[in-house]
């Protein structure tokens, strides 16, 4: 069993529900991005979604696309976030790690490179948006010969066809993508999402996460009621824009508030 899958069966045993936030690597500052992963961890993140800085992120809104034009001037590099988690992993062996990013940095290095030297380093999952489903299959298969969860996205325009065929690739958890649009949007239907939650677990056992437009703990705690994990982004990056030199408590204090909140809806 895998570090993801061990982590939501550590947390459905205790009746809590997984907290996932993610930040791009090298942002606000590269010598910061340890420290800001174990501050996660610290403060109540189960799982860290890990970004890889690229120059065209289409999938994300202005907040995280400055993040990694950011770290992009700093000369980050996938190698470099490989590196990132390798020096996490020397005093974290538990937490898992998932790398999130496009196709162009992973095919530049060499996709079977990339697998083992993010085995090596102790990565436990990847989701690379922009490799369409159709030619997916060489990426879940070279990196189910590592051990690593390859997680894809669902979002709200998902056909049922769509649907069937992610959930056959999909390892770890899926990503339920809750608003039409970039990252960092806002107005989510919590109940339109419980709807399509409900739905989307007609075709799997695997848990689902929810991200886009979770940006405090309020939204955060309805959330964790109807899905198996929580997943902040944009809010976390602004965090870390807003006071880039107190980065790392920015971000133990944030999961803090969202971890409490969380657990809080969820267990009481």
């Amino acid at each position: 069993m895998s570090r993801i899958s061990n982590t939501f069966s550590h947390l459905q045993q205790q009746g809590r529900k997984a907290l996932i936030p993610f930040f791009t690597a090298g942002d606000p500052n590269p010598s910061d991005c340890v420290p800001i992963m174990h501050a996660l961890v610290a403060g109540g993140a189960n799982i860290i979604e890990l970004g890889v800085p690229f120059s065209d992120p289409m999938a994300d809104g202005p907040v995280i696309q400055r993040s990694s034009e950011r770290a992009l001037k700093h000369g980050v590099t996938l190698r470099d976030v490989i590196g990132y988690v390798a020096d996490f992993r020397c005093t974290n062996t538990h937490t898992p790690i998932v790398l999130f990013g496009y196709a162009n940095p992973i095919e530049s290095m060499g996709l079977q490179q990339f697998a083992k030297l993010a085995k090596a380093a102790g990565v436990d999952g990847v989701l690379v948006v922009d490799y369409p489903l159709e030619e997916a299959t060489t990426l879940v298969e070279t990196m189910d010969a590592e051990a690593i969860d390859t997680v894809f996205l669902i979002s709200p325009t998902t056909s049922d066809a769509r649907l069937a065929q992610v959930v056959t690739l999909g390892r770890g958890y899926l990503y339920y993508v809750s608003l039409k649009g970039v990252t960092g949007a806002a107005n989510i239907d919590v109940a339109d999402v419980a709807q399509r939650l409900t739905h989307i677990r007609q075709f799997t056992s695997l848990p689902l996460g929810v991200g886009f437009g979770i940006r405090d703990g309020e939204t955060a705690g309805r959330i964790a009621k109807i899905a198996d994990a929580v997943v902040i982004g944009s809010r976390l990056v602004q965090d870390l824009e807003r006071a880039p030199l107190n980065a790392v408590d920015s971000a133990n204090a944030l999961m803090t508030e969202i971890r409490l909140a969380m657990d809080q809806q969820v267990l009481k």
